[in-house]
């Protein structure tokens, strides 16, 4: 007789990034405040703590638009951690502190964090002592085959005045090996500043990692399916990526109209060349995957039905109406990955236009997908399923996530930021009252609840909603390019009161 499966551990945790904790110094960062907040979570019983891509933000300060696809941000190192390796003087540390606590102002904050950082890296050597400079070497030659690409881009991106790369003088951006040459002896102080960044970055985030472990908290990245077009990736690989002779995009990543934008969202990603380059492209995935999973224990695999097949826009296209089902890689990219990785600590995005080959896909290689209540009550087709009591087990179900709005912002919504029309949300409204059994006056806590009761293993929600926080806490709005990624939390709002609330409610579910 064969022997059960054994019953997977339930569990729940909250959403938040980085970049939102609070603190002084103009965005959050992995230092003390970091280790509070996994501290928060193991006092409330929660056991896992998702964030979104770590790397360094690009256009439009998205986390998804990053320069250097395998890179940590610079952004998120603590200045108070770098005092205690000496590499900052207490001086310099009130020098960092910006005014007041508010939503990240990256137009302010990253001119001065770039020149704090350049110091720290010009003068790594006099300051930072035997052990950490060992450290520094081994990282550097661990990180060899794409450590160097990335210094040299984004050094020569600060001496081109940030223009995307396309735009720099053709030897250079064609990668002629003696302009190269020459580049990287001119500019070798700025580059050696951005390798000891990233090893700062990782050195601070396995710390921070390790803190949350010894708390039995659980760290869960995002990993972009496409990268950004003016990043170090497409410059040193452009054979992997649909891009003509100057090196612009012939097609561009993007998604049909949806509950989001009436246009649909024409994201401008280039688009991977699977079907003559598939060796290549599986490849750089696959380090892409080992990357993110050197720094969390799983990953959400963003636009997960890309995979299966991807919405390819015509690259002078301004919506993305205009745009084609193109075949994806399908099983092939993740037996590579299995090979590769040897497991798929994997959670599939399966949200948006979801067919029964994409869930095929997802079914065949145990991959949880993903429901998210705020769906469940629309007109759309699919919202039945993102009812609780549609749920499997093989699951993980949010409130909400960054791209949505707050729970509260969506329940105070007319509609008229998204394409729902009035009578359609008075009537989802309706629905959800008569489903959450609540009058609507505390509906984040009625929905947390009903994500908690229900047989998914894995129940999450974003930060703002466990605090009841309106449309003002909103992380993103699809297909809209600025005023995003800036919330913060305010120091304090976390409180032990709240923690005993929630450890309380998982702890009813058999969650905590």
């Amino acid at each position: 007789m064969t022997e059960p499966e054994p019953t997977p551990a339930r569990r729940s945790g909250l959403l938040l990034h980085p970049t939102s904790l609070p603190g002084p110094f103009g965005i959050g960062d992995l230092g003390p405040r970091a280790r509070a907040f996994s501290d928060f979570l193991a006092e409330a019983g929660q056991r896992v703590w998702q964030v979104l891509p770590l790397g360094p933000t690009g256009y439009g300060d998205s986390p998804y638009q990053s320069p250097g696809a395998l890179a940590g941000n610079p952004l998120l190192i603590s200045p108070e951690l770098l005092v205690e390796d000496g590499l900052l003087t207490p001086v310099e540390l009130g020098q960092a502190r910006a005014p007041g606590d508010g939503p990240v102002d990256f137009g302010a904050l990253i001119p001065r964090r770039e020149a704090m950082l350049r110091h720290v890296g010009e003068r790594f050597d006099g300051r930072a002592g035997g052990a950490l400079r060992r450290d520094l070497e081994v990282f550097r030659e661990a990180r060899a085959g794409w450590l160097p690409d990335l210094a040299l881009f984004l050094a020569l991106k600060a001496a081109h005045r940030r223009a995307p790369w396309p735009a720099w003088a053709p030897e250079l951006a064609g990668r002629d090996a003696p302009a190269l040459a020459r580049a990287t002896g001119r500019l070798g102080a700025e580059i050696e500043a951005q390798v000891v960044a990233q090893f700062l970055f990782d050195r601070q985030w396995r710390a921070l990692r390790a803190h949350g472990q010894a708390r039995g908290v659980q760290l869960m990245g995002d990993l972009p399916i496409y990268v950004a077009h003016d990043s170090a990736e497409v410059w040193a690989r452009r054979d992997l990526f649909r891009l003509d002779e100057q090196g612009a995009p012939t097609a561009v990543a993007g998604v049909p109209p949806d509950y989001f934008s009436a246009t649909g969202q024409r994201w401008g990603n280039p688009l991977y060349r699977w079907e003559d380059r598939f060796d290549g492209c599986a490849g750089f995935f696959a380090e892409r995957a080992r990357a993110a999973l050197a720094w969390v224990d799983e990953v959400r695999l963003d636009h997960f039905r890309g995979f299966e097949a991807y919405w390819a826009v015509p690259a002078g296209a301004t919506t993305a109406e205009d745009g084609a089902w193109w075949p994806g890689p399908g099983a092939a990219v993740f037996d590579r990955l299995r090979r590769e990785l040897g497991r798929l600590p994997f959670v599939a995005e399966n949200l948006g236009v979801i067919t029964p080959a994409v869930e095929a896909l997802r079914r065949a290689f145990g991959l949880p997908g993903m429901a998210i209540l705020q769906f469940a009550f629309g007109t759309d087709p699919q919202a039945p399923g993102f009812r609780p009591h549609r749920y499997q087990r093989d699951l993980v179900a949010y409130t909400g996530t960054h791209d949505n709005d707050t729970v509260a912002g969506w329940w105070a919504s007319g509609g008229g930021d998204s394409t729902r029309t009035p009578a359609g949300v008075a009537e989802e409204k309706a629905l959800a009252r008569r489903y959450l059994d609540t009058d609507g006056r505390d509906m984040p806590w009625a929905m947390l609840r009903a994500l908690q009761a229900s047989v998914a293993d894995t129940a999450i929600a974003p930060v703002q909603d466990l605090l009841g926080l309106g449309s003002e806490a909103r992380m993103n709005r699809p297909g809209t390019a600025a005023g995003n990624w800036r919330w913060r939390l305010r120091e304090g709002q976390l409180t032990a009161a709240l923690a005993a609330r929630l450890g309380g409610l998982s702890g009813l579910f058999d969650r905590a």
